[in-house]
């Protein structure tokens, strides 16, 4: 603004005319005639006047059409507009690229009504080992906070129930919002009865306020009921409420699901981590059968919060995949991809799918698990 001499003090607040194709930033100055269209030497500076095509008029003060056609401007910027939005249209394309891979990492399932149909009967008939004389088995949910436990369960209630719910309290904290162990129990609306196991819903694992390490034991064992108030500061004695002294076979949990965050799998704090692979010790030691329900891949990948069918496509998930099963420990094919109902209002079919098919997989783990507590007692 330097070559600008002897000008109003209140000509001088910068405009921007936007013009079809190009942008002019300037300061304006009004001249004496209408000159001509090209630079003035003695003045440096350039002549506003023909035939344009505005986008944008200038917002100053008093301006108008003809005002602007023959305004004298000593800066003259020009910038490619269309250019610009070519090259970030571009980079998005370049940054989903990043997320696909040239072909499915895993064989995914139907997406189709029929499919989801087929899903749905199957954990909806669902019924244990006969050989086993229970009527349902227990499926614990474990994982850090936030993870989405409760919102597992609220997503599958809501699929036998026939709309969203949200019996269960679930979102974000500073700490755990299960405060209680919940032994949830799911009715099919189609049948008006319930079906043959529970999600068993546990407080959330970190660093300080969690889970008593004995209280893991005593949870796979059967000696917390429904509704027993984890203490964070003690672990649980035989005078506490809900304490089962002698738990049956049926009292036990017969599959574990890690609820894991794949949007951070990579920063969950070490305190957090240790006690994740305390329990799968203990889960170990007693032979009982375990997943990881990883969530959240939505976060994860962008093609995946618009189409959650892109979830098996996804270089994105793959890896979160991967880092899952070396984190816990156990084989990629068993940790399942899950999208909870979170911002829906309407039950979709392709999301029912996902977290069907990682509810299927956990039933035949649990099967698997009466199968083999049934031949060690008929070997005794």
């Amino acid at each position: 603004m330097d070559n600008i001499r002897n000008i109003d003090n209140s000509l001088m607040q910068p405009h921007l005319i936007s013009f079809q194709n190009t942008v002019y930033a300037s300061n304006p100055r009004c001249p004496p005639d209408y000159g001509s269209p090209h630079a003035n030497n003695s003045n440096q500076v350039f002549n506003l006047n023909g035939e344009v095509n505005f986008g944008v008029n200038s917002d100053g003060q008093y301006m108008n059409m003809n005002y602007i056609n023959y305004m004298l401007v000593s800066d003259l910027e020009v910038y490619s507009v269309k250019a610009v939005v070519i090259q970030q249209a571009s980079n998005l394309r370049q940054i989903n690229t990043t997320h696909e891979v040239s072909k499915q990492w895993r064989e995914p399932p139907q997406w189709s009504e029929q499919s989801f149909q087929q899903l749905k009967d199957f954990v909806s008939r669902y019924k244990p080992l006969p050989d086993m004389k229970i009527s349902e088995v227990n499926i614990l949910l474990v994982g850090q906070i936030n993870a989405g436990k409760s919102s597992f369960f609220n997503s599958l209630n809501s699929i036998f129930r026939g709309e969203i719910s949200a019996r269960a309290c679930a979102g974000s904290s500073q700490h755990s919002l299960t405060t209680d162990l919940r032994k949830y129990r799911i009715r099919n609306r189609a049948t008006s009865g319930y079906l043959n196991f529970r999600l068993c819903d546990t407080r959330g694992l970190e660093e300080e306020m969690s889970m008593h390490l004995q209280d893991m034991a005593l949870l796979l064992d059967g000696h917390l009921s429904d509704q027993y108030k984890f203490n964070p500061m003690a672990h649980a004695t035989q005078r506490d409420l809900g304490f089962v002294l002698n738990p049956t076979f049926q009292d036990k949990i017969h599959c574990v699901a890690f609820v894991v965050d794949g949007s951070s799998i990579d920063v969950i704090k070490g305190n957090v981590s240790q006690k994740l692979m305390h329990f799968r010790s203990l889960m170990i030691e007693r032979g009982i059968p375990h997943v990881v329900f990883l969530t959240k891949l939505d976060k994860v990948c962008p093609m995946v919060d618009e189409d959650v069918r892109k979830i098996y496509q996804s270089q994105a998930c793959k890896k979160a995949i991967e880092t899952a099963a070396d984190v816990i420990g156990i084989p990629r094919g068993h940790v399942f991809p899950v999208k909870n109902y979170e911002q829906e209002t309407q039950l979709q079919t392709n999301v029912s799918i996902v977290a069907l098919t990682a509810m299927r997989q956990t039933l035949v783990f649990a099967d698997d698990y009466l199968e083999d507590q049934y031949e060690l007692q008929s070997d005794q």
